[in-house]
C-alpha cells in the first residue's frame, strides 16, 4: 500500500509513516528512518527512532488496544491513521511524553497524513485510552506480552526451553553502544582518556581487546575521534570475528558479504601487513558504506561488487587463505538493535535462508586454499542456519574439518552461539572450518 512521505516535516506524522512503511510495505528501518530522520535535527531525529522503535517491541499489546477502541478498521489512503493512533498508545503508555503533547501533537499529525476529516476520531479514541486507563489494561496472554510473532515466540521456546525467558526479555531491551578502538590511529589510552575529559562514562571487556562500551546516551559523531578515525561502532560479538578468523601477515583474505565494513575494517586492524583484504558484497548501495568507512578509518580494502553464491563472476582464480563468510540470515539475534526485523521475518523465510547459506557456502570453498580457513558466522539465534547448516557442510564435504572455538565442539555439535545479552552482546553463531590438504585422511 502506497503512503506518499508526509509534505509537511512533522515528528509524529514522519514516526507514523515509517511504522506504517515497516508493517504494511516490509521495509526495514534503515531504509525508512533515514529518509525522515535526515528532516530533522538530530534530538528529533533520536525521538524518532526511539517511538518508532518502541513501537515495534510493543506492537501486540498496541494492536489489542486499537482493536478494543477503533470500531472498524480503516481502509485505503487512511491506513497509515491506524499507525498514527498506535503511536499516540505507545506515547501515553511507554513513554515519557506527557499525556496533553501526546493527545494533541498526535491528532494534529492526523492533517499532516491527510486526514482532516478524522481528526476527531483520533481524538476521540486517544480520550478514551487515557478515560479507561488503557495503559494499566496489559494481556496476560506471554505472546502478546513478549512483544513477538507467535511462530518466533514458539521457535524460541523450542530450540532454547531453558533460555528463552532471557531472550525475550533481551528482545525487548535498548542495545548497549560497543565502539571498537582503532589501534592503528589511537592508543586504548588515549583514546579512553579522551571519552574521560568529555565525560562519557564507559566500560571495557575482557573478552573484547579493542572494545569500549558506552554508557552514556550519546550521538556517535560527537565523540572525541570520530572523524580522525579513532574507532567503528561494532558490536562486542561481531568484534570476535577478526579475533576468530586469525589474520596473518602475507595473507589474502576475503570477507564476504561485507557491507557495511565492520568486519573488513577490523580484520585490516588486527594484521595490517595481510597482502589483500576483499570486501564482497552484492549490494551497490551498501558498499558504499564500505568505501565511506574504509576512508574515515585510513584503511584499504579492494571492495568488489559480486554474488557470493556465483563465485565465477567476480573470482579471479587466486585462492583465499581465510575468507569470512557473515552469511544473509534471519538476524533474530540481533531483534534488540532491530526491533522491525520480528515483524519483517516470517516463518516461510528460514527455509529459503538456508538454502542461500548452503549455496554461498557450496559456491565459496572452492575459492579457498587448501590449509586455508572458512569462518562461517551469522547474527542468528536459530539452529538450522547455524549448527545445523554446519553439521550438514561437514558431512558432506570430506575435505572439511571443524577447528574448534570453545571447548566442546564436535562435528555434531559444531560452533560457539552466543544469546543475546551474553557479557551485553548481541546474539551470534561463529563456526570455524579447515580445508584439508588432498593427501591428508579425514576422520569422522
Amino acid at each position: 500500500m502506497n503512503a506518499p512521505l508526509p509534505r509537511a516535516k512533522n515528528l509524529r506524522a514522519d514516526t507514523a509513516w515509517v511504522i506504517y512503511q515497516i508493517l504494511e510495505n516490509g521495509k526495514s528501518s534503515r531504509e525508512c528512518l533515514s529518509t525522515v530522520q535526515q528532516r530533522h535535527l538530530p534530538k528529533d531525529s533520536a525521538w524518532l527512532q526511539e517511538m518508532s522503535m518502541g513501537a515495534m517491541r510493543q506492537l501486540p499489546q498496541l494492536q489489542l488496544w486499537l482493536r478494543a477502541l477503533l470500531d472498524k478498521p480503516l481502509k485505503g489512503n487512511k491506513k497509515i491513521l491506524e499507525h498514527l493512533i498506535m503511536l499516540g498508545f505507545y506515547q501515553l503508555a511507554f513513554s515519557r511524553v506527557s499525556a496533553h503533547a501526546a493527545v494533541a501533537e498526535t491528532v494534529h499529525a492526523a492533517s499532516v497524513l491527510g486526514g482532516d476529516g478524522l481528526k476527531g476520531l483520533v481524538n476521540a479514541v486517544l480520550r478514551n485510552f487515557q478515560r479507561q486507563d488503557m495503559h494499566l489494561q496489559r494481556s496476560d496472554d506471554p505472546i502478546i506480552q513478549s512483544g513477538m510473532p507467535k511462530w518466533l515466540y514458539k521457535t524460541i521456546h523450542t530450540c532454547y526451553p531453558s533460555f528463552a525467558g532471557t531472550i525475550l526479555a533481551q528482545a525487548n531491551e535498548i542495545a548497549p553502544l560497543w565502539l571498537r578502538v582503532n589501534r592503528q590511529k589511537v592508543s586504548m589510552d588515549t583514546f579512553t582518556s579522551a571519552l574521560t575529559s568529555a565525560d562519557i562514562r564507559f566500560t571495557l571487556s575482557e573478552e573484547h581487546p579493542d572494545a569500549v562500551i558506552v554508557q552514556t546516551r550519546t550521538d556517535v559523531v560527537s565523540l572525541p575521534g570520530y572523524n580522525e578515525g579513532w574507532f567503528a561502532v561494532q558490536d562486542g560479538a561481531a568484534q570476535l570475528a577478526a579475533a576468530y578468523l586469525l589474520p596473518r601477515e602475507g595473507e589474502r583474505i576475503l570477507d564476504c558479504c561485507a557491507a557495511p565494513g565492520g568486519k573488513t575494517g577490523h580484520i585490516l586492524e588486527t594484521a595490517p601487513a595481510i597482502s589483500q583484504c576483499i570486501a564482497l558484497d552484492s549490494d551497490k548501495k551498501r558498499l558504499i558504506r564500505v568505501e565511506e568507512n574504509m576512508q574515515r578509518l585510513g584503511h584499504t580494502a579492494s571492495i568488489i561488487q559480486g554474488d557470493a553464491s556465483a563465485p565465477d563472476t567476480w573470482w579471479d582464480g587466486q585462492h583465499f587463505d581465510r575468507i569470512l563468510l557473515d552469511a544473509p540470515c534471519s538476524a533474530t539475534g540481533v531483534i534488540r538493535r532491530h526491533p522491525d526485523i520480528r515483524w519483517l521475518r516470517k516463518k516461510s523465510d528460514i527455509d529459503a535462508l538456508v538454502i542461500l547459506q548452503n549455496q554461498i557456502l557450496t559456491a565459496l570453498w572452492p575459492t579457498l586454499k587448501e590449509g586455508g580457513t572458512l569462518l562461517y558466522a551469522t547474527c542468528s539465534l536459530l539452529p538450522a542456519e547455524n549448527s545445523e547448516q554446519m553439521q550438514h557442510f561437514l558431512s558432506t564435504h570430506a575435505d572439511a574439518q571443524l577447528v574448534p572455538i570453545i571447548a566442546g565442539e564436535t562435528p555434531d555439535n559444531p560452533g560457539r552461539q552466543i544469546l543475546p545479552g551474553e557479557q551485553q552482546m548481541d546474539g551470534f553463531y561463529y563456526c570455524r572450518l579447515l580445508k584439508s590438504f588432498r593427501n591428508q585422511s579425514v576422520e569422522r
